[in-house]
């Protein structure tokens, strides 16, 4: 599975958000797109599935726009993802048999290997929160390991 244009549009509004919680006003659609180089119409669609999740909330008006509703250590990655892709997995591919009746030559193993894989990718995704991700991006942090090969 890779994650969607639309997982990784949202990751980062919000990592925008994280960046910049302490000027302590809402940010507007804007200003987000700009920072982070978005496309406005299409991020004006992700952040409403967020509002709609429940990790931002808005205000309209004058000085409006998005805050989290949450403070960044509370929302993962994984948690991002979901709210604007549902769930993360590499496809629905059903459950294997274990019991020997498998339909189809190494069918159910593959599925087992399937499952393996998503609850990996589960995990890696639930393991970084948006705290973790800016204190990252502000140097703050150690980098998540690298493929190099």
């Amino acid at each position: 599975m890779a994650v969607s244009t639309r997982g990784d549009y949202a990751s980062r509004a919000l990592l925008s958000l994280a960046l910049h919680m302490q000027e302590g006003r809402p940010t507007s659609v804007r200003d987000i797109a700009d920072r982070t180089a978005l496309p406005h119409p299409y991020l004006e669609q992700i952040l409403l599935a967020l509002k709609g999740a429940g990790l931002v909330r808005s205000k309209r008006g004058v000085g409006g726009g998005y805050v989290l509703a949450h403070d960044p250590a509370d929302i993962t990655i994984g948690a991002i993802v979901r709210a604007v892709d549902g769930p993360i997995s590499l496809g629905d591919f059903g459950k294997p048999h274990q019991d020997g009746s498998c339909d189809h030559e190494g069918q159910c193993v593959l599925l087992a290997v399937w499952g393996q894989a998503s609850r990996q990718m589960c995990e890696i995704l639930d393991s970084y929160t948006l705290a973790d991700i800016a204190q990252i991006t502000m140097g703050e942090g150690e980098w998540p390991a690298a493929d190099t090969e």
